[in-house]
């Protein structure tokens, strides 16, 4: 069936199974660190709450019927097991229905954690890594050539990414039509990175420059994906170029490695051995039972692919909307608006008697920026949930306030899990007598003051978000 197998793209297929796999192996990783006290039975919006107010409404999940600390750690652990196989290439190495399985098994594993993650895992990244490990699953083992239409279901999805958020940006934020975006978006963005603060600082009609080759990158680029060779794999390098400044410029969890992935689908082996010799793969046929899977599971995607389509095209397009329940051919897109200035929420606390008093200390996060002397780090592609929450939550999202308050109180608990999500806890451990929370307003420092007092950031309080509280009256709010 020479119509059915992609010959050339041995190396594409590599590539996906492996990336999907690793950054699977980190959402993995992330459950088993961050789920319990953000999500379980003692966390800040817990699970079994949810599921006895949503029912069947939360979609396919393995808590459906019950929910426990243990059991998210064994899908947690499993997943782990799962993505190191594929990362070694075990599974590959078997006949196609191996793979297909190893694969299946992650997304629906992941799929189960996605449905009940609730605002801590209501990202666009969550839908993408779902749909391409859903994908992955149908590439095939070493042993067959990977299937063309998957191939082209892979460029589909990239042109989705890249695509709707070229669109969404040009429908959305007036600063993405002058071209003035990244005058705010770096010292805005809601994880800065460690090369952020001099991104920001490149001259302002560089920023014009970086705007304008993004729109190219995200509006002309993706269509020339579907283009004969060796058109096909410059687009794909040009997105992975691209995809890389996003990295070095921020932190947006596996979203910009994921997309860069996911274009080596239409890198060729041809196009690749001229840059990186490569050893000639030999196939044998794929087996009938593995081409109607695959053509089957083509046809539903090509039809579940008609809602982002239409999105696409609407004036009124969503951006990262899911469909279904089953997290597959969803819409995609980043930064439709651009937010102009950056407040963020300082959590503190003191152990004197007296809420009055001056003797208040700083908790910090691991990500977000807190205090003005430390320098933002590299996270992606890890997700700092709680971090994210935060830079929701000083955008005055009402979602965020209800885990927020329980925040509070398990801080004024002392609760173990919850501190270690945090990069400082003030109080080594021990109780505070109260907490509080303030809203400042940050800016990045200049060359100037950077030099003069090796500040990152500059911060001016704006208000009191929660007056100060002690546990038995955060109780009566939680």
């Amino acid at each position: 069936m020479e119509w059915f197998a992609a010959e050339d793209y041995d190396a594409a297929r590599f590539v996906l199974q492996r990336g999907i796999a690793l950054l699977y192996l980190v959402a993995f990783v992330a459950v088993l660190r961050q789920f319990r006290p953000l999500l379980g039975e003692h966390g800040l919006l817990p699970v079994p709450r949810y599921l006895d107010r949503v029912g069947a409404r939360t979609g396919p999940t393995l808590f459906r019927r019950r929910y426990s600390d243990r059991l998210v750690l064994a899908v947690g652990w499993a997943g782990v097991v799962l993505a190191l196989s594929v990362v070694a290439g075990l599974p590959q190495s078997g006949p196609p229905w191996v793979p297909m399985l190893v694969f299946l098994a992650m997304y629906g594993l992941y799929l189960s954690v996605v449905n009940v993650g609730q605002v801590f895992y209501g990202f666009g990244w969550e839908s993408l890594l779902l749909e391409a490990g859903f994908l992955a699953a149908f590439l095939g083992s070493d042993e067959v050539a990977p299937p063309v239409v998957v191939i082209f279901l892979f460029r589909w999805l990239v042109f989705r990414v890249e695509f709707g958020a070229g669109m969404i940006k040009m429908r959305g934020d007036v600063v993405w039509r002058d071209l003035t975006a990244l005058y705010y978006h770096h010292e805005t963005q809601p994880m800065p990175g460690p090369l952020s603060w001099f991104f920001h600082h490149l001259p302002r009609p560089l920023h014009k420059v970086e705007v304008a080759a993004n729109h190219v990158t995200q509006l002309v680029v993706p269509w020339l994906l579907f283009l004969p060779q060796p058109v096909a794999s410059a687009a794909a390098a040009v997105i992975v170029v691209t995809q890389g400044w996003l990295v070095l410029s921020g932190n947006f969890a596996w979203l910009n490695w994921l997309t860069m992935v996911l274009a080596f689908s239409a890198v060729s082996d041809d196009v690749l051995d001229q840059f990186l010799p490569l050893r000639e793969a030999t196939h044998a046929p794929s087996p009938a039972w593995f081409v109607v899977i695959v053509l089957a599971v083509s046809v539903l995607l090509v039809v579940l692919s008609w809602w982002p389509a239409k999105n696409l095209l609407s004036k009124h397009q969503a951006m990262n909307a899911s469909f279904n329940q089953w997290h597959l051919v969803g819409a995609y897109g980043a930064f439709g608006s651009i937010t102009r200035r950056r407040s963020e929420v300082v959590v503190e606390g003191t152990d004197d008697d007296d809420p009055f008093t001056s003797d208040w200390r700083e908790y910090e996060f691991k990500g977000k920026p807190g205090s003005t002397g430390r320098r933002p780090r590299q996270y992606a592609p890890y997700h700092l949930r709680l971090d994210w929450g935060m830079w929701f939550l000083a955008l005055g999202s009402p979602s965020q306030y209800r885990w927020f308050t329980v925040l509070l109180r398990r801080l004024l608990e002392a609760d173990r899990p919850t501190l270690r999500l945090l990069a400082h806890d003030p109080f080594a451990g021990q109780r505070p007598r109260y907490v509080r929370a303030r809203v400042f307003r940050y800016r990045y420092s200049t060359f100037e003051e950077l030099r003069r007092t090796r500040q990152w950031w500059v911060r001016h309080e704006e208000g009191m978000l929660v007056a100060p509280q002690d546990l038995e009256a955060i109780r009566r709010l939680s």
